[in-house]
């Protein structure tokens, strides 16, 4: 069934980059991707980190790596949110959809608060990103500001084409973000329902996490189509309406 719906159901905004005008579409960070939706886990440090980004000292770097679907682009885009809601100037770059746009991207992210590069690795092994990396590093520095970065792999661990920038990375503050265990996960899929303003009584919730990935974005997208599809038709979050649109989504029953 649904909650009382309130404003936090809206995107809550869409962070352009610099060059956005030349580019289809501004990049949206999720409704749900706010520090009070996020489940620590074995991850509390991560997150009192990205709540206190002046607590990793001088060094502007903050480097997130984990295996996928473990929470970093969630960290990342709450991070901007949490920033962005201080009046501070803030920039999400997605670079494994962006980086073909070339360094011209960054173009004016110098002058932010907070530059957020998710996927990195998808550029730290050209040199000509790694210069323009660097630049970036330099001009944050001067500022006090952050670059938060986010990778599967560690920054030991990637083929950085430039040892300058390879250096202050590995110089900053590394963190691990880890996997949550099954009651990690039915918390944090909770969270995500009552954001949406939907509440899924034990027995949903329980069928669902049999029959469906223990992937958070796999469970956090269903929720979300969930959701549409339970205002679209009126109906109750019931185990044949959800058996339903599982079948629509073509997951397995």
């Amino acid at each position: 069934m649904h909650a009382a719906r309130n404003e936090r159901n809206k995107p809550l905004m869409s962070i352009k980059p610099p060059i956005a005008q030349q580019m289809p579409l501004p990049i949206q960070l999720r409704a749900s991707s706010v520090f009070a939706s996020y489940c620590a886990g074995q991850n509390q440090q991560a997150l009192n980190v990205l709540q206190d980004l002046r607590s990793s000292g001088p060094n502007p770097v903050i480097f997130l790596y984990g295996s996928g679907a473990v929470g970093k682009t969630h960290l990342l885009q709450a991070a901007c949110v949490s920033v962005a809601q201080q009046k501070m100037q803030v920039g999400y770059f997605p670079l494994s959809e962006l980086h073909q746009y070339g360094t011209e991207l960054l173009q004016g992210a110098e002058q932010m608060d907070l530059v957020c590069l998710d996927d990195v690795g998808a550029v730290l092994h050209v040199k000509e990103w790694c210069l323009a990396l660097f630049n970036l590093y330099r001009q944050l520095e001067e500022r006090g500001a952050k670059m938060l970065l986010a990778d599967e792999q560690s920054p030991a661990a990637l083929k950085i084409a430039l040892p300058d920038l390879a250096s202050r990375i590995l110089a900053g503050t590394v963190l691990r973000v880890q996997s949550l265990d099954e009651g990690g996960q039915t918390e944090a899929l909770c969270m995500h329902a009552k954001l949406r303003g939907l509440i899924l009584s034990e027995e949903v919730l329980s069928y669902l996490l049999r029959r469906l990935p223990r992937d958070m974005h796999i469970l956090c997208d269903f929720i979300d189509h969930l959701d549409l599809a339970s205002l679209a038709s009126q109906r109750k979050l019931t185990i044949p309406f959800v058996k339903e649109v599982l079948l629509q989504t073509g997951y397995a029953v």
